[in-house]
């Protein structure tokens, strides 16, 4: 029970289909298992939905909200919506768990649509939000705010959008922990390296037209830490303790949970 009594916003809540569990669910079900009350927002209604009938199913307590994060006032509707749902509105914890890839290359080759909609998605997408939840959290004396990066932001070139848009959410993790220390509130991310989510596997195996489980045999390979991905269940965990009590005294981190590829670096 380390989230008991607290209140969490849990943005990307929802997750593509496939055999394995993704990170914002995954995050979902073991906060509300920690005493957390989670809002599972998503693009996707039904997805939250469903998110919130398997924290049902296990006796914790779930909502679900439909948001596109892309969209203006998207922010904004989400944080009133936490507030209307939570006891005295009250939100302790906001993750960004939003990303988007596909159509994406080195930099000579990405269309322009294709970058500004990356960029909106995963910068904007989530400044937005903490924009909105950072007043809450001020008057209300403290909150964490835990993003989810990815470890393309420090190393790739070959998906220049993706890794743009979630470097610059790094500086947006740091910037909001520099600006929002005195004010009590923390802002930390996590840069999963290879996972074996339903986005990352399925969906990339659906794209190019492979194998999934060749896939997963492909990326596993390329993992010093026994030669097999992790799951969204790092970086849940992970996540926990950064919504945690537990992590009260850091903030403006960025914490690799990627089976030690970012040691590589250098």
């Amino acid at each position: 029970m380390r989230l008991q009594g607290k209140t969490a916003i849990i943005v990307g809540a929802g997750q593509q289909p496939g055999s394995t569990i993704g990170n914002g669910r995954a995050m979902a079900l073991l906060f509300a298992r920690e005493g957390a009350d989670v809002l599972c927002v998503d693009r996707d209604l039904a997805r939250a939905e469903e998110t919130v009938a398997m924290i049902a199913a296990e006796g914790g307590k779930a909502g679900a909200l439909a948001a596109d994060v892309a969209k203006s006032g998207a922010g904004d509707a989400i944080v009133a919506a936490a507030k209307a749902r939570f006891a005295g509105g009250r939100i302790d914890i906001l993750v960004n768990n939003v990303g988007i890839g596909g159509r994406d290359g080195p930099a000579h080759k990405i269309e322009e649509a294709d970058f500004d909609r990356t960029m909106t998605v995963n910068l904007k997408g989530t400044w937005t939000t903490i924009k909105a939840v950072i007043p809450v959290m001020r008057e209300q004396g403290g909150g964490a705010i835990v993003n989810i990066s990815s470890l393309a932001s420090i190393a790739g070139g070959i998906q220049v959008a993706y890794e743009v848009s979630k470097a610059a959410v790094n500086r947006l993790t740091t910037s909001v922990a520099q600006s929002n220390g005195r004010y009590r509130i923390r802002c930390n991310a996590i840069l999963p390296g290879l996972m074996d989510t339903p986005m990352a596997v399925a969906g990339i195996a659906r794209a190019a037209g492979r194998d999934e489980e060749a896939v997963r045999a492909e990326r596993d390979a390329r993992v010093p830490l026994g030669g097999k991905m992790g799951t969204a269940w790092d970086t849940a965990y992970a996540a926990l303790f950064l919504a945690s009590d537990e992590a009260k005294f850091i903030t403006g981190v960025l914490l690799p949970v990627d089976g030690g590829m970012s040691a590589r670096i250098g």
